[in-house]
């Protein structure tokens, strides 16, 4: 099953959203990003969750990066912004129909034009969203009970805190039916929208009003109370989100078939009907290279491992050894090419009843030892 990736800004909107997960690991991306992979407490998603930091742009990056990473069924971020609107209370949450990039425009001589991007929340996911609202029981536990909002969020480059501001007035004339504002729902959402519509929702739990009190509402502590309303509200969604895709898969899925090879053969189809005229060719197709190699076969354990095919203690083991090939990979030795070759075979020895994993590793064994 696909998890359901969460983003956060803020270290306390992380520990918000980690308090939530159990089983807690640690994945490393190539590139150095750490995630934390763990079940909802019921057990019946799973999420794998990142620290992205301030701002649209570091969002949109680690964003993609995390969808090429685990293929997720959805994506959420969620943290705290500031409320727009009176009505909406401290603590409320507010989950975005769609999010503005409010700092779109064009300077001319008679003043600043607007030119807005904007991002709709897929339908699917604010329908669950909607239901999970409306079934109340995902703040059983809280008191006080917060209300849910739903409607626009702006998405900028700036902490608003006043209400007077030349922002305060741009964002009332052009964007007055923004709920909240908040620094990286943009930037999720455009990786989302680049990802064959994704399903991003944006998940904020209100710290302050954007109207020059900040400060004293962060001093009365709303912001770890925002965020863990926010979370509250976000593990819910991910379960039902979770759960969603998991009737889908097994509405849609054709069985999977799985062939056993023995002695010295090899698997070289799996296949269930099969119609029309079927010609195999020789394997000559490759990876571009071994990181890219290294990348898609990590991408591989990991879903082996959150199928069921792979036990937790192989798979943290044959995790070591990735991370040691990719050491290799990276080292100016001479002895790296024998370095990375048995990091790999060393892999190939923990996943080798896995027909597929082992057909993957043939191919990168085979690029590890024409390196020069």
């Amino acid at each position: 099953m696909s998890p359901v990736v969460i983003l956060t800004a803020l270290d306390l909107e992380y520990q918000a959203i980690k308090e939530k997960l159990t089983g807690l690991r640690l994945h490393r991306h190539p590139q150095g990003t750490l995630f934390e992979v763990g079940r909802l407490a019921n057990r019946r998603g799973r999420v794998a969750l990142a620290h992205v930091g301030k701002g649209n742009h570091s969002a949109a990056v680690l964003a993609e990066r995390a969808i090429a990473e685990f293929r997720p069924a959805a994506l959420l971020f969620v943290g705290v912004a500031g409320a727009l609107h009176t009505h909406i209370a401290l603590g409320d949450v507010v989950v975005a129909t769609h999010v503005y990039a409010f700092h779109g425009g064009t300077s001319e001589d008679d003043g600043f034009k607007s030119r807005p991007r904007v991002w709709q929340t897929s339908h699917a996911a604010e329908q669950i969203a909607q239901h999970l609202h409306r079934s109340g029981s995902w703040a059983d536990d809280l008191d006080p009970r917060p209300q849910v909002h739903f409607g626009p969020i702006a998405a900028g480059e700036v902490v608003l805190n006043s209400r007077l501001s030349e922002h305060a007035r741009w964002i009332r004339d052009h964007y007055n039916d923004a709920r909240a504002i908040e620094m990286e729902g943009a930037g999720v959402a455009q990786a989302g929208h680049l990802n064959r519509a994704l399903p991003v929702v944006v998940v904020r739990g209100i710290s302050d009003r954007a109207d020059g009190t900040k400060e004293a509402t962060d001093g009365q502590q709303w912001q770890p109370r925002a965020a863990a309303n926010a979370a509250t509200f976000a593990a819910a969604l991910a379960e039902e989100l979770s759960t969603e895709e998991l009737a889908t898969r097994s509405t849609t899925m054709p069985e999977t078939t799985r062939n056993i090879a023995t002695g010295n053969a090899r698997v070289g189809v799996q296949a269930g009907s099969v119609h029309g005229g079927v010609r195999i060719a020789p394997e000559t197709s490759q990876p571009e290279g071994l990181p890219q190699a290294l990348a898609g076969f990590r991408s591989s354990l990991w879903q082996a491992w959150a199928d069921g095919r792979l036990d937790e203690a192989t798979y943290k083991a044959a995790e070591a050894e990735l991370v040691a090939a990719d050491q290799a990979l990276e080292a100016k030795s001479a002895e790296r090419k024998n370095t990375l070759t048995l990091a790999l075979k060393k892999l190939r020895g923990l996943v080798g009843d896995l027909a597929d994993l082992a057909a993957q590793l043939a191919v990168i064994i085979t690029l590890a030892q024409s390196l020069s």
